[in-house]
């Protein structure tokens, strides 16, 4: 029988490289644009849906940060990277949301993917691509949709907590992604609370439930795909720290030292629980198996109890009129305590070897 399961297709067919068109799934009715422009003295937010409102902060003495969310509406993105001097291939990556993480260098910017991982209603796991440009005073983003985790980052500039209404693009770029980094941390612990109460439930029930096998399977499942989303950042994260390109201040590097140092941690604890989630359906399958040992073990010695019973009763069920018990008056109940002795010296027998 042929399967019906349809196969992804991750090639571009006949298109050029660089083409500007939109690979993703999450289709937005409209592309939204939140541009903040900061100094160390002034803050100024702007939202709207025209991407040519930021065009005229290009050049000022400011850091500008141009948040565009949904990727769909490629004639405001093109009109963005032409004004910014960015690579078609720059273009047609950020436009395609299959690519793994990694890091680009280009003469005036450098270009980041990354992976970004948070929770939707506490419960639904969301995986979203951000794609970073970062130029000579100026900070671009590209999600597929609403919904982030620099909210935090957003207020730290506005009220001017912290270094970043001091420091230049490449600190806002290490922001953004140290902001991402911090989120696995948060999302790992979380599933490390799923994993943990799992195992609990695995011992309380001790019995065979579907339901918790399936809940390991999407476990492991999930697990493979964050960790497919994780990984090559640590690559990626490692190749910032030590190339050396304009916009890079000296005083950033120790922040990305640091950051670096997180992702390793992140990847480390990713692997930790990937083998925790490895073990899990083993002990579920080892503790199933044991349950049916035990089963198997009380029928055996049920079965063994029988079995000099069973030869007593055939022996003497036999047809022989030269069996003398048989015409003995109280062969029928001496016959009964015999058994009955048999069946309880068994039952000492193997409490004493513990097998009960």
């Amino acid at each position: 029988m042929k399967s019906k399961t349809k196969k992804k297709s991750y090639k571009t067919v006949n298109r050029s490289p660089g083409t500007v068109h939109y690979r993703g799934r999450k289709q937005s009715t409209v592309t939204t644009v939140e541009i903040i422009n900061y100094s160390k003295q002034s803050h100024q937010l702007i939202e709207t849906q025209n991407v040519e409102e930021a065009f005229h902060f290009k050049g000022k003495d400011t850091v500008t940060w141009i948040n565009v969310n949904g990727l769909n509406n490629t004639s405001q993105i093109e009109k963005l990277g032409v004004h910014y001097g960015l690579h078609p291939l720059t273009m047609e990556d950020i436009l395609n949301t299959n690519h793994r993480p990694k890091l680009d260098e280009f003469d005036q910017y450098l270009f980041l993917v990354l992976k970004m991982l948070y929770f939707k209603n506490d419960e639904e796991l969301v995986y979203e691509q951000v794609s970073i440009v970062a130029g000579e005073g100026y900070v671009l983003t590209f999600q597929e949709a609403d919904g982030d985790v620099f909210d935090d980052l957003r207020e730290r500039i506005k009220v001017g907590k912290g270094r970043a209404r001091g420091m230049g693009s490449d600190y806002l770029m290490y922001t953004i992604v140290d902001a991402v980094v911090d989120n696995y941390l948060t999302v790992i612990e979380a599933f490390g609370d799923k994993i943990e109460d799992i195992e609990d439930r695995i011992f309380e029930t001790n019995t065979e439930d579907h339901q918790t096998a399936n809940t390991i399977q999407a476990l492991k499942r999930e697990v493979i795909k964050i960790r497919r989303s994780v990984f090559p950042l640590r690559e990626a994260i490692n190749r910032l720290e030590k190339i050396e390109h304009p916009i890079i201040e000296e005083k950033t590097r120790n922040f990305i030292r640091d950051l670096y140092d997180h992702i390793v941690q992140v990847n480390e604890s990713i692997e930790v629980y990937r083998e925790m989630v490895w073990s899990l359906l083993d002990m579920y399958m080892t503790i199933i198996s044991n349950k049916m040992n035990e089963v198997m073990k009380v029928l055996t010695i049920i079965a063994t109890i029988f079995i000099p019973l069973t030869f007593i009763a055939g022996i003497y069920g036999m047809n022989f009129d030269n069996i003398p018990e048989l015409h003995y008056k109280y062969s029928y109940f001496i016959l009964w305590g015999v058994m009955i002795f048999v069946f309880l010296l068994m039952l000492l027998y193997f409490r004493r070897k513990k097998w009960l």
